[in-house]
């Protein structure tokens, strides 16, 4: 059994392999408590279906009867209907009709409906539906500030992430786990399912490019879902002042290191399927560039292009024009020249190739990069090693000594084996 020793940290191990399942459930007085019961052992006699924390609210409705609940959600925090994929409740409206007092909702990037665009300010507001107030974490005030948490009793946290550290939802976690240890308030993480989990890859974040984009020394993917991500967080005193969090993770049930999971709802604008979703980790770096990853397009993360690259090496071509999720994409109204990524296979690492080849390709080199580069890379060496046309395998030696490292700290939080 894995066992992780936090300050005032519990939560409930799950155990799945395709022969039987272990669900254990953490039976206390409260969020002090210390007492922990394996409930039930179940032997199913097939695989079954993946059900995110927020389905078991047979589970975690003990912790929040009585108590004034903040809620940090956007459009992925929903309870599917008959174990589905389709018709689902939001959490907030499910948990309302449950009796469950909530007070106030916490938003991170792109919303609480998930409508903005990337980087978009996002202002305070009401949901038209219930009348909640909405409070943005993203933009000036990206922690919630006591004067904000007066009253809550408990901080509930479900959002969907993707496993990338430039992904800001962990961002947000990082800020709400940290208010609620300044202020005295258990948080509870509902977890989902990682769909880049399978890949740990990437240069780990340097110190001095710490941003809203990379907090922590993590690669650019991690192998983590969001509640195991927490429990990292917490584990290894990335908080302010090394404080830590009254923390505990509902994890996902039926779910394994081999689980495959498609996500049911678009995590955000610009992520509209599972072949962006699993494209972005290496697209997303074309942002720190001249080049057009597809916003603009309605195939997002799955193209690359500018309209300097040449015709004869790159002749499929695109034209960004404002849509839904991108206002003023890059290079609106022009034909872009580039790739086209849409029936590419499954991506098991981080891949350099497409922004090693329109690098190598592009007429202006010294304007190929941005200021932004080497916050999103989150090493200042990338960038240097294209300029000198260090090779892909050479580029990924770089980064072997630090992933074997960071694969050690990440096993003494990891969930979900086989």
């Amino acid at each position: 059994m894995l066992k992780i020793r936090f300050k005032n940290t519990y939560f409930i191990l799950v155990f799945l392999s395709f022969h039987s399942l272990i669900s254990c459930q953490t039976k206390k007085n409260d969020h002090k408590g210390k007492k922990t019961v394996v409930e039930s052992v179940i032997l199913p006699k097939k695989e079954l279906p993946i059900k995110p924390a927020a389905q078991q609210t047979a589970t975690y409705l003990r912790l929040l009867k009585d108590k004034q609940i903040a809620i940090v959600a956007n459009q992925t925090s929903v309870i599917f209907k008959n174990n589905g994929t389709t018709q689902n409740t939001h959490l907030v409206d499910s948990l309302l009709h449950l009796n469950i007092h909530i007070g106030k909702v916490f938003a991170p990037e792109h919303g609480f409906r998930g409508k903005a665009d990337a980087g978009e300010h996002i202002s305070d507001q009401k949901d038209t539906k219930t009348g909640l107030p909405i409070f943005s974490l993203y933009g000036k005030n990206k922690k919630p500030s006591k004067q904000l948490l007066k009253g809550v009793d408990l901080v509930l946290f479900d959002i969907q992430d993707v496993g990338v550290r430039f992904y800001t939802y962990i961002s947000t976690l990082h800020y709400v786990m940290e208010a609620c240890a300044e202020n005295g308030i258990p948080l509870i993480v509902l977890d989902r399912p990682n769909p880049n989990r399978h890949i740990v890859d990437g240069p780990l974040l340097e110190p001095a490019l710490k941003s809203f984009v990379g907090m922590h020394p993590v690669p650019v993917l991690y192998g983590l879902t969001i509640g195991e991500y927490a429990l990292m967080i917490n584990g290894e005193q990335w908080l302010d002042n090394k404080i830590q969090c009254d923390l505990t993770v509902i994890p996902v049930k039926n779910y394994t290191s081999k689980s495959r999971y498609q996500l049911p709802i678009k995590p955000s604008p610009n992520l509209p399927n599972a072949q962006a979703i699993n494209l972005y980790p290496s697209l997303c770096l074309f942002e720190g560039t001249v080049i057009s990853c597809g916003r603009g397009t309605e195939q997002q993360f799955q193209r690359y292009g500018s309209p300097d690259l040449p015709r004869t090496t790159f002749p499929f071509s695109f034209t960004p024009f404002p849509n839904t999720g991108s206002k003023y994409p890059k290079h609106q109204g022009k034909i872009c020249y580039g790739e086209d990524l849409s029936s590419q296979k499954l991506l098991t690492k981080l891949d350099l190739s497409w922004l090693k080849k329109a690098f190598d390709n592009s007429p202006n080199k010294s304007e190929f990069f941005n200021n932004f580069f080497d916050t999103l890379a989150g090493t200042s060496q990338l960038k240097k090693q294209l300029i000198q046309g260090m090779s892909i395998q050479k580029i990924e030696a770089t980064w072997e000594k630090d992933l074997r490292t960071f694969k050690k700290t990440k096993s003494k939080y990891t969930l979900y084996t086989n």
